[in-house]
């Protein structure tokens, strides 16, 4: 009994283990299993880890006196590590890999089988209803209780064939029962009240196939003790173990069309890890923005401020000029006047450094932090122009992006996805062509009675029975076909249709995004391009304007200087204005030329996996000398600083 009960578990395992065999891959945990042994470990809930909440302490590390000192990349950093859009991302993949562990254990979407039913079954033969049931007249079949013991199962509409459950399920009814029954005709019972005592036990082990089908192993047992004098054995034992094994031919065969959710389930993991960096992209590109547009701000408020500081000088030496009678009284009204205007832009570039300082401050924290919000960021990077321009051939453009840019690797996966799940909607083009066998072995033991003629053969317990099943001595065999054909099969094409059409829709969606990543490029080269024309030109003018200031100033005083003066420094306030929003317009462009290239991410040294995790393994490190840097001057910046893209300290 033992072998053959181990020789079937060992079968069982072998199947169970196909689809591993067939769809190995390594895959990370989850979420972390619990601490358990590992019979009990599947039916304990995995430990899902805990929302992060707090910031980092890297933006700690970067306070220094109520200021947040910044380089692009410390910005880049916080931002992966506290922004709660991209903590809400991450779990995307995570959710991938649990489908992923739900798609190896095969069956239907969320289907549960129901549980086989077992109670006040009769065992064909074994006592007073039994013996009924073997002649013919009781309902159901004679030598019934061999079947399948399959019991019903969820109905559940599902496109495509039904991958059967992979994972081996074992299921167990026992039924105790005390009976009592009226017998209107005692001749068979000899008694007018049948007491029956009863107790049946099925234990079922079920391992679906990745090819389609299932095997099924059952043992039954039923004890039964009636008052009836007839029964020849009493209390009698009528075990019976067998196999079952039913299989598809032509629809729903197939390792290709059953495991077909198992490999989307593996492109799926993939695919939601480009997504995720893609996200993580667009965030670096936007605090990228953010980041130029603070430095700007804060530029635009250093020429305002000089603009008021040497405005203010003009009016002072306007009244002096006045004191000593150069030049007429009322032009101290217009100084004044100037002044009050100088004064007014400082107050609004401070308003728009504080606005463009809340909203980087926004993707840098993942919940409220006073020293934060009290915090003035000072940025440690600027923005170098390079003198040319070089960008390689447009096709090699094109082709870098599509090797890098994370939506076109999700557009391929799709596509991938979308080919395979095709085969859901061709196999059952087919008609249903099931094939089945079961095989299954009897035994009766029991107490013979004095009155009765029972053979001593079938004298004992449950082990007499036992051994009449191992011995094969009232073996029962049968197979058989199953054919079912829809005429017109107008579902199953119309399911195929829609399939293809939508698979060939995919199709032509991907040429026409590849395309116009073509174009995309091609209209970003042409904007840094412009950019740099458009900074270039505001630099020669801010040179000019202030080289003509020079020469005014070293002309006569008078009214006429002092109204050229100022007109020249309004014109060099104006240059040096438009000298910044083109630097920032130029850092944009390129920030566009990384993102839409996809080669954000390679150029500030981020990988996808910190990006995962929400820790990055850089190292901050504050300069020696913690003094807000230079903002571009009259000479482009009195702080020479890298490249765009990188960090000067």
């Amino acid at each position: 009994m033992r072998s053959r009960r181990n020789a079937c578990a060992a079968w069982l395992l072998v199947a169970g283990a196909l689809p591993a065999a067939l769809f190995a891959q390594p895959a990370p945990a989850v979420l972390e299993r619990p601490s358990l042994p590992l019979p009990l470990r599947p039916y304990a809930a995995p430990v899902v880890p805990p929302i992060r909440l707090s910031n980092s302490l890297r933006l700690q590390s970067l306070l220094r006196a109520g200021s947040l000192y910044l380089t692009a990349r410390d910005a880049l950093a916080l931002a992966i590590e506290n922004n709660l859009n991209l903590e809400l991302d991450r779990y995307g993949p995570l959710e991938a890999l649990s489908a992923y562990e739900r798609a190896k254990s095969g069956g239907a979407l969320r289907g549960v089988p129901s549980a086989p039913a077992s109670v006040n079954s009769i065992d064909s033969g074994l006592g007073v209803n039994g013996s009924l049931l073997a002649a013919g007249l009781l309902g159901g079949t004679g030598g019934g209780g061999g079947g399948s013991g399959a019991g019903g199962g969820a109905a559940i509409q599902q496109v495509g064939a039904i991958t059967p459950n992979l994972d081996p399920v074992l299921q167990n009814v026992s039924t105790f029962s005390h009976l009592s029954a009226p017998q209107s005709n005692p001749i068979v019972a000899q008694t007018s009240s049948l007491v029956t005592d009863q107790r049946t036990y099925l234990s079922i082990l079920t391992q679906g196939l990745l090819t389609g089908g299932y095997v099924r192993f059952y043992d039954y047992e039923q004890y039964l003790n009636q008052n009836a004098p007839t029964d020849n054995l009493n209390p009698a034992v009528g075990p019976y173990m067998g196999f079952v094994f039913s299989h598809p031919l032509l629809q729903g065969f197939g390792t290709k069309v059953n495991g077909r959710t198992i490999r989307v389930g593996q492109i799926n993991i993939g695919a939601s890890r480009e997504r995720f960096r893609s996200q993580l992209l667009d965030l670096c590109a936007s605090v990228l923005n953010l980041y130029w547009n603070l430095v700007s701000a804060r530029n635009e408020l250093q020429v305002r401020q000089q603009a008021l500081e040497i405005t203010q000088k003009f009016y002072d030496d306007t009244r002096k000029e006045i004191a000593a009678g150069a030049i007429a009284g009322f032009e101290l009204r217009r100084a004044e006047a100037e002044v009050a205007t100088r004064r007014q832009e400082v107050a609004i570039g401070q308003d728009q450094v504080q606005l463009r300082a809340i909203a980087l401050k926004q993707t840098l924290s993942h919940t409220e932090d006073p020293a934060l919000e009290a915090a003035q960021i000072i940025p440690l990077d600027r923005v170098e122009v390079p003198e040319t321009e070089d960008f390689p051939p447009l096709r090699e453009l094109v082709m870098t992006a599509m090797a890098q840019r994370p939506d076109v690797a999700v557009s391929r996966l799709r596509d991938q996805t979308d080919e395979i799940n095709l085969v859901g909607t061709t196999n059952p083009l087919l008609p249903s062509l099931q094939a089945y066998g079961v095989s299954y072995d009897r035994g009766v033991a029991g107490t013979p009675q004095a009155s009765g003629g029972a053979p001593a053969y079938f004298s004992g317990g449950y082990g007499t029975a036992l051994g009449q099943i191992f011995r094969r001595n009232f073996p029962n065999e049968f197979a058989g076909l199953s054919f079912s054909i829809p005429i017109g099969n107008r579902q199953a094409q119309g399911d195929y249709g829609i399939d293809q059409l939508q698979f060939r829709q995919g199709q032509v969606r991907g040429q026409r995004d590849e395309n116009q990543i073509a174009v995309d490029i091609a209209n970003q080269v042409n904007a840094v391009t412009q950019a740099h024309a458009r900074y270039t030109a505001a630099r020669n003018t801010r040179i000019l304007q202030q080289q003509l200031l020079e020469a005014d100033q070293k002309r006569a005083s008078g009214t006429a200087v002092f109204n050229t003066l100022m007109t020249d420094r309004r014109s060099l306030v104006a240059a040096e204005l438009l000298e910044t929003n083109e630097r920032a317009a130029y850092a944009r462009a390129r920030v566009s030329f990384d993102q839409v290239l996809g080669q954000t991410l390679e150029r500030y040294d981020i990988s996808l996996d910190e990006g995962l995790s929400g820790q990055v393994n850089r190292q901050s490190q504050l300069p020696d000398v913690l003094e807000p840097p230079a903002a571009s001057s009259s000479a482009g910046g009195a702080r020479s600083g890298p490249q765009l893209g990188q960090v000067s300290r």
